[in-house]
This record gives structure tokens, C-alpha cells and sequence, in this order.
């Protein structure tokens, strides 16, 4: 049986990823890194249905050295 597959586009830039997903693929907080535009963006995935999860300050944040 063959279940219909969808590439994953990147939200910011629009461009193909590497990534594809089938009918019956559940993502949640996925990090979605795009080659082109070398940013990462998180994303959740279900039914098809790519939706982009903005957290302020949690993607920009730089790691703290102590």
C-alpha cells in the first residue's frame, strides 16, 4: 500500500528541505533545518499539516557560559 509523501518546504525562505513526510507522519517540536537559508525553525506535523511553532527568545537565544 502506498502512502502519499510531501517534501517538506521551508517556512522562511520557501525553498525544498531534505525532509519528507508520509500521510500518517506525526511531528511534534520538530527542528526543520533548511540548506539554503541555513535557518532552523520548529515546526509540528500532522495529517499532512506542517504548522510553524513560534516560542519568543527561545530560538534566538544564545547558550549561557557560567
Amino acid at each position: 500500500m502506498n502512502k502519499k509523501t510531501k517534501w517538506i518546504h521551508c517556512p522562511v525562505c520557501g525553498n525544498k528541505t531534505r525532509d519528507r513526510i508520509r500521510e500518517d507522519t506525526v511531528l511534534k517540536n520538530y527542528p526543520l533545518y533548511c540548506p539554503k537559508c541555513k535557518q532552523e525553525t520548529l515546526i509540528k506535523v500532522k495529517n499532512l499539516q506542517i504548522t510553524t511553532i513560534t516560542e519568543p527568545d527561545t530560538l534566538d537565544a544564545e547558550p549561557m557560559n557560567f
